[in-house]
């Protein structure tokens, strides 16, 4: 599987050769410095890792800190693993860049982290309609959750009930989204819709 950790930018839209507005996701994806290649002699598989961002020296183990310099690179903020990454030949220590691994059209799969919501009820976590027409004095029970089981038996609540609860912060994975455009020069990749994530958060692209 190849792919690229990049830096979410935001959302524009650009027009096709129809005229018609495609909304796309900007992402910084790259430059990443190849910090470790396995091998099933090795390792038992098929992987390269790949790290992106700088981080500082003082938040780095002194572990993590040996295993940049065998990169000859800095302490990096994001290290993610690829199987049987097969774009280019590559070294540890070379960068790989968006070019290199994505071509426009492709179609490709993000993953990040959701937006955290904070606690929310069960109408925006879960999409319940509540009371619509609050007949039969139905005071201030719009938003309710209503009935969550049943009486002395099971006398429980079963796992995996629709409640209120924290919403948002989960990893979540987008399919099939299409590579409208490629900025190399600015290590830019526009893709069609929506990604996971708020501003500046760190978006996995895999082909």
């Amino acid at each position: 599987m190849n792919g690229i950790i990049g830096k979410k930018i935001g959302m524009t839209s650009i027009f096709d050769e129809l005229g018609r507005n495609i909304a796309c996701t900007v992402i910084e994806a790259g430059p990443c410095v190849i910090t470790q290649v396995k091998t099933p002699e090795t390792d038992g598989y098929n992987a390269v890792q790949l790290g992106f961002g700088e981080a500082k020296v003082k938040n780095t183990s002194q572990a993590l800190q040996g295993h940049y310099e065998k990169a000859k690179t800095g302490p990096k903020r994001d290290l993610v693993e690829f199987r049987d990454f097969d774009v280019v030949e590559k070294a540890i220590g070379d960068l790989l860049k968006v070019e290199e691994v994505f071509k426009e059209g492709d179609l490709v799969s993000a993953v990040g982290i959701s937006k955290g919501k904070g606690f929310q009820g069960v109408v925006k976590r879960h999409g319940f309609a509540g009371v619509n027409d609050a007949t039969h004095g139905q005071h201030n029970r719009q938003r309710a959750p209503g009935s969550i089981g049943a009486a002395s038996y099971p006398a429980k609540v079963f796992k995996g009930m629709r409640m209120a609860g924290r919403t948002g912060g989960d990893r979540i994975k987008v399919k099939n989204l299409r590579v409208v455009k490629l900025f190399p020069e600015q290590n830019l990749i526009l893709v069609r819709g929506a990604v996971p994530g708020h501003k500046g958060s760190t978006v996995i692209i895999e082909k």
